[in-house]
């Protein structure tokens, strides 16, 4: 299914991850950045080489010290690459394959507050 151009509410969108014809906007948009932040290995875009977080740097530490790390990684990243939200909380898990994290986040200037979990 397409999309129609003037079906689209917002300024802020984008195509849809894995979904040709379909696009995100509003809340879906920002989560889907967030999503594409966290999982974009520093250095691996070339016009843009601080785009990105470094949260598979420390998937090898022990779990004490990556865990503090990845939410560093995490809040630096959104702080930066994210302009539109308001981090409150970051939390994250590892286990044998992935990374788990939820970030709690509220729009800028806005009361609204919505909740992003990426798996990486």
């Amino acid at each position: 299914m397409t999309t129609i151009l003037s079906e689209i509410k917002y300024v802020d969108w984008q195509s849809k991850l894995n979904d040709i014809g379909e696009v995100v906007q509003g809340i879906d948009d920002i989560n889907q950045c967030i999503y594409i932040i966290l999982t974009t290995q520093k250095g691996s875009v070339p016009h843009r080489p601080t785009f990105g977080s470094n949260i598979f740097q420390y998937i090898d530490y022990p779990v004490q010290e990556a865990i503090p790390n990845i939410i560093r990684e995490v809040i630096d990243a959104i702080t930066e690459w994210e302009t539109r939200v308001e981090i409150s909380q970051v939390t994250a898990e590892l286990d044998e394959a992935n990374v788990k994290i939820k970030i709690e986040w509220n729009l800028v200037e806005s009361d609204i507050t919505s909740v992003t979990e990426v798996i990486a």
